[in-house]
């Protein structure tokens, strides 16, 4: 018995051959320098709202009177400072947009002369970084005009929790396939994992509602608010979070159910931890009187729930190549002659 390929499966397999770009086609160098991007993005992104919050929690909200300088002739800090220490936090937290916009400019260079095989909503997706990055620059300056009106600190903090959403789905992508995008669960599946989203979404406005409601206004002198009751947004926010983990639960179940793929599975598990160490940061700094750390604490771990629940959401879809039709599995079977 001897075996060969017909002019059809040669065909099929010289079409199958991967003559178009990928990621791992790139040099070691670039592979390298494209992760340190879309990574360093990430981790900016989210650090950022950490430091916002340190900010925020030390009273550092005016420690700079205005912007860009920290003080009028001053660009920055200095011992002198009539604000002290809080001068200096507040700058820091300034100067990290710098550091931002430095890995926004290396990501969107990466995808547009490396990774535009992965198709246009990609490079698209990689310009946001930079155009989000710039729009928090001139909240920024808003929030200090307006001495921290909470009109303008929730926006800010909900832009990097959206910047957050963008630079998870860009890491995401950057591992995935190259070709068009299709579901990769059933669509009721792909239903409950979108109301997973926007029920997330609504837990994290709530949580801004929370804190713009409560002391940690930013800046010791100042005492806007937005004239809510705390205990009933903290309510609020609770139910919504029970409604969040009611969903999660049915979602996780389902991914077992269908044996989903196994980094969707992963993704799951993930922000079910996350999830539950959110809600006992919750629960604890609400039954012990809003400790700063606590509170510190709990905004860094909204960051790690946006990336989870972002992460999940991604893997209800896949980039791989569409399953071969039964024409093109014919045509590539190996014919077996005597």
């Amino acid at each position: 018995m001897s075996s060969s390929l017909s002019p059809a499966s040669r065909a099929a397999s010289a079409d199958a051959a991967p003559t178009s770009p990928s990621l791992a086609a790139l040099t070691p160098t670039r592979r390298l320098l494209v992760a340190i991007a879309f990574w360093g993005n990430l981790v900016c992104q989210m650090g950022i709202i950490v430091t916002g919050g340190v900010v925020r929690l030390t009273g550092s909200g005016l420690g700079c009177s205005t912007w860009p300088n920290c003080e009028p002739g001053q660009f920055s800090p200095t011992t002198s400072n009539p604000t002290g220490f809080r001068a200096f936090i507040e700058f820091g937290n300034r100067s990290l947009t710098g550091v931002l916009s430095i890995f926004a400019i290396l990501l969107l260079v990466a995808a547009v002369a490396w990774l535009r095989f992965k198709g246009r909503s990609f490079v698209v997706l990689a310009i946001m970084p930079l155009v989000g990055t710039l729009v928090q620059a001139i909240v920024g300056m808003a929030i200090v005009k307006l001495d921290l009106h909470p009109g303008v600190v929730a926006p800010h903090f909900l832009i990097s929790i959206a910047l957050v959403v963008v630079s998870t789905m860009l890491v995401a992508r950057l591992y995935e396939g190259d070709g068009p995008r299709r579901p990769a669960v059933p669509r009721p599946v792909l239903a409950v994992a979108l109301a997973l989203a926007v029920v997330g979404a609504a837990v994290l406005v709530l949580g801004t509602v929370v804190t713009s409601s409560g002391p940690h206004s930013g800046d010791a002198e100042a005492t806007l608010r937005t004239g809510l009751d705390p205990r009933t947004v903290s309510w609020l926010h609770a139910d919504s979070v029970m409604l969040f983990c009611g969903l999660l639960v049915g979602m996780l179940l389902v991914l077992h159910l269908i044996r989903a793929r196994t980094h969707a599975r992963r993704a799951a598990w993930t922000l079910v931890v996350i999830t539950v160490l959110q809600a006992v940061i919750g629960y604890t700094q609400y039954f012990t009187a809003l400790p700063a750390v606590l509170v510190g604490f709990h905004m860094a771990g909204a960051a790690l729930f946006t990336a989870s629940i972002t992460w999940l959401v991604t893997t209800m879809w896949t980039w791989q190549g569409a399953p071969m039709s039964n024409a093109e599995t014919t045509a590539r079977t190996i014919e077996v002659t005597p």
